[in-house]
């Protein structure tokens, strides 16, 4: 990180970091910024890095090289002062098997110096109904399924206010009915003002919870912005069906939209249907302005963006988890 003191518009800052084991680095040299009271994504395949730079971010496991900032304060050296402002859930949750899901967060919550023991009770009850799972309160945990221990998990995140919160995969085990609680949850966070640092492979719970997006591969950081500025960046595929394939495929060059080994034709009743790809935006209306002004018979006309699936393809060259 350079000497300038980092913006107060982020929840979290990275300049260079770095963790590196023997010879072979697990996080390259990565910058990352998360705003404020952002839901942002940290995605990745298995292997590139996710969980090794949240640990580093939490203080769990030390830097090779480069500077951390965390909520305006320098990490590690600030860590019992950042702490107790950040809940995490990372590598999932360890209960007590034999104690019930109240009584595991009552313990937890004991062990916090800076949790106000007068509320205890009250806070454990209300953390547990956010997760939906006050009518499992006096369960024993070793009998939750995968899903309600990570859900525990979060309720122990949420027993004192948090201004940052970092979970990492907090949909794993979840049945469809949890995960929409969770995002529910996560977006009534961010509402309330909590930064949400969200570590996930499921591509379509990111796409509906976040605001913001970082895609890592093998270790480096390979892109970050706004959900609509990662999709903007890809192609953009224009789809004509006409039967004046040559004279379509003219006016679309003359856009910028060349055809290329992508261009895709098919006999159909309406005559051909052909598919261009640009790297630059082109505005749906000015191509179809130029197509009626050169008199092609459009009968069909589509413009498709790149989608976050296929940005994350194209950037670490692997598929991308998109359902549970």
């Amino acid at each position: 990180m350079s000497g300038d003191a980092p913006s107060d518009a982020l929840a979290i800052e990275t300049r260079g970091l770095s963790k590196r084991f023997g010879h072979q680095y697990a996080v390259n040299g990565i910058d990352v910024a998360v705003p404020r009271g952002a839901v942002f994504g940290f995605l990745g395949p298995n292997g590139s890095g996710k969980t090794t730079t949240i640990r580093m971010l939490l203080g769990l496991a030390s830097a090779s090289s480069g500077r951390i900032n965390v909520l305006g304060q320098d990490m590690p050296s600030r860590l019992k002062d950042v702490l107790p402002r950040v809940g995490a859930l990372v590598e999932g949750p360890a209960f007590y098997p034999f104690l019930s899901g109240a009584a595991n967060l009552r313990r937890l919550d004991t062990a916090d110096r800076h949790a106000p023991a007068g509320t205890r009770n009250a806070r454990v009850d209300q953390a547990l109904e956010r997760v939906g799972l006050s009518h499992a309160a006096g369960k024993k945990v070793r009998a939750y399924s995968l899903g309600m221990k990570q859900r525990l998990g979060i309720a122990n995140a949420l027993l004192v206010p948090r201004e940052l919160l970092v979970l990492d995969e907090p949909s794993n085990g979840l049945d469809p009915q949890g995960t929409r609680e969770v995002r529910s949850l996560v977006r009534s966070l961010a509402a309330g003002g909590t930064t949400v640092f969200v570590s996930s492979h499921l591509l379509a719970e990111v796409e509906q919870m976040c605001t913001h997006a970082a895609v890592m591969s093998a270790g480096r950081l390979v892109a970050q912005g706004t959900l609509d500025e990662l999709r903007r960046v890809g192609q953009t595929t224009v789809r004509v069906r006409t039967p004046d394939v040559d004279i379509a495929r003219r006016v679309l060059a003359n856009l910028g939209l060349a055809p290329g080994d992508s261009v895709q034709a098919e006999n159909d009743a309406d005559g051909l249907a052909c598919a261009v790809q640009s790297e630059d935006a082109v505005a749906a209306e000015v191509i179809a302005a130029a197509l009626v002004g050169a008199g092609v018979r459009v009968r069909g006309f589509t413009v498709e963006g790149s989608s976050l699936e296929d940005r994350f393809v194209a950037l670490t060259g692997e598929g991308f988890d998109i359902a549970q």
